[in-house]
């Protein structure tokens, strides 16, 4: 390999590593702080690097906030993404719910960071919203809507049913301080006795009757 060659390849490794570093920063600073909270100067000191050279990558704090909510939302959408038409629409639908908990347990912090942007009305995220999400969710609504026409489900609104599994899934995420309250001793298991009663809930009157 050229020198120069290994010189740019190098760089772009590190450029790639300090990337990274300063996107898990972000997501620590703003989950913790909120947008207004948080600061340039703050999430390059918990990146471990100068404000200029976190400046290098990022125009400012809403350029590095939007990268980190992008990053998000194509993963919350991922398991919806997957839902196949072709499957058997409980086993289908199960395996969504079940993605969801488990997401909810294993990325709390991601989670709330995207409740907090909903909730202050999405100023960086309306566009992907009411484009990419909204067509995706329309698109797995119609496949839900095939399988209620076809007799494999029990009639349902299909897009509050996928509201539905928002809600309940992330719930443990965005509020999981109020569950743990509620929950005490009793709730160090949460995820697994949430899966069971959640599967009950929905799939029991999801089969077609």
């Amino acid at each position: 390999m050229p020198a120069r060659a290994g010189q740019t390849t190098r760089k772009t490794r590190i450029q790639s590593a300090n990337r990274e570093r300063i996107m898990a920063a972000a997501l620590e600073v703003f989950s913790r702080d909120g947008f207004r909270g948080a600061t340039v100067d703050r999430i390059a000191e918990t990146a471990g690097m100068s404000k200029p050279n976190l400046l290098y990558y990022f125009k400012g704090k809403t350029d590095v906030y939007h990268a980190v909510l992008d990053d998000q939302l194509d993963a919350w959408l991922d398991p919806l993404r997957t839902l196949d038409p072709d499957g058997d629409p409980i086993d289908e639908l199960r395996n969504y719910l079940l993605r969801k908990l488990e997401m909810a347990r294993d990325y709390p912090r991601e989670s709330r960071l995207f409740a907090n942007e909903i909730i202050r009305g999405a100023p960086i995220l309306g566009d992907e919203l009411a484009g990419p999400l909204k067509a995706l969710v329309d698109e797995k609504a119609q496949v839900i809507r095939e399988w209620i026409r076809v007799g494999r489900l029990a009639p349902h609104d299909p897009h509050h049913l996928i509201f539905a599994i928002w809600a309940t899934t992330q719930h443990y995420a965005d509020f999981d301080t109020q569950v743990r309250a509620v929950l005490g001793r009793d709730g160090e298991d949460r995820f697994v006795v949430a899966a069971r009663f959640l599967e009950g809930l929905f799939f029991n009157g999801l089969r077609p009757r």
